[in-house]
């Protein structure tokens, strides 16, 4: 049965819907080659995490999640073998997180299947319109990036 959406979708409907769909063909590369314990909230770290290691607190602010969010993601990935933590030498109370050799293997599969999908959607539409669309979201994403909104303050009138 195929999903069924509004006439007139909101457009962070359609980006999630269609980023699903990216997620679940990663995922399924990813479980193939015998990385099916990687859950969604993981591919943060997998992104942002460099070859000279990175500060929860930078993964954090480059994949706009919240600290506790990232935090229990790198937790996850360094029991499962994936990340490391060791102390940062620029900062003697911070750890800086790195891809382990099983960790740095899961990237070339993510980035494949990346790839595969983009050109899929590209077989769909046209490769002039993905571009169309890619220069699109870039350019929304660059105008956007700091401009977050404020959070409601919290009911304090007990």
């Amino acid at each position: 049965m195929k999903e069924t959406i509004p006439e007139n979708p909101p457009l962070g409907l359609l980006l999630r819907l269609v980023h699903q769909h990216w997620t679940q063909a990663v995922d399924n590369a990813l479980d193939a080659a015998g990385f099916g314990d990687i859950r969604p909230p993981h591919a943060n770290v997998f992104t942002f995490t460099p070859a000279e290691g990175i500060q929860v607190s930078e993964l954090t602010k480059l994949a706009h999640v919240r600290k506790q969010t990232m935090t229990q993601a790198v937790e996850e990935l360094e029991k499962l073998g994936y990340v490391e933590r060791r102390p940062d030498p620029n900062d003697r109370r911070g750890r800086l997180v790195f891809l382990t050799e099983r960790g740095k293997a899961v990237r070339p599969i993510a980035s494949a299947t990346g790839r595969k999908v983009d050109e899929r959607w590209a077989e769909l539409t046209s490769p002039e319109e993905m571009e169309t669309l890619r220069q699109a979201l870039r350019l929304l994403f660059e105008k956007v990036r700091d401009d977050v909104p404020a959070r409601p303050a919290a009911d304090t009138d007990g």
